[in-house]
């Protein structure tokens, strides 16, 4: 797999983790009363069994968090750095486009052919389907 699609990648795993992270902290967070106007929320009754694992989680998920951001650093760190500088970089970008849209046209081409192709085949077969039909005897 080359560096791109392992930064791709981790970003992918960063975006789940926060998104987990993030719901596990609304799942269990406990109920806060909003205003002194609004009821006393009710209490949940499984509070002191799971306020160990409550308390544990954030700091799993967060060092999870970490880990992984590391990891995109390292990767980051890992893209090989060009010597030539921006401009060159520029005109790289520029002649691959080139290259690219030359391709494409090429590419465009060859697709008109063969779609007029298609369609002489397509035309060939139906005269040659008339012609088997009207050379079958009347029975």
């Amino acid at each position: 797999m080359d560096i791109i699609s392992q930064l791709q990648e981790q970003v992918n795993s960063i975006a789940n983790i926060a998104f987990n992270t993030f719901g596990t902290l609304q799942r269990d967070a406990p109920p806060v009363q909003l205003s002194p106007n609004y009821p006393e929320p009710p209490a949940n009754a499984n509070v002191v069994e799971d306020a160990a694992n409550i308390a544990e989680q954030p700091k799993v998920l967060s060092a999870e968090l970490v880990k992984a951001a590391k990891q995109f650093d390292a990767l980051v760190a890992a893209l090989p750095l060009t010597e030539d500088g921006e401009e060159a970089q520029l005109q790289k970008i520029s002649e691959l486009q080139a290259e690219n849209d030359a391709i494409g046209q090429e590419l465009q081409k060859q697709l008109e052919a063969a779609e007029k192709e298609l369609r002489q085949v397509q035309e060939l077969f139906g005269q040659a389907a008339d012609n088997c039909l009207n050379l079958k005897k009347p029975d």
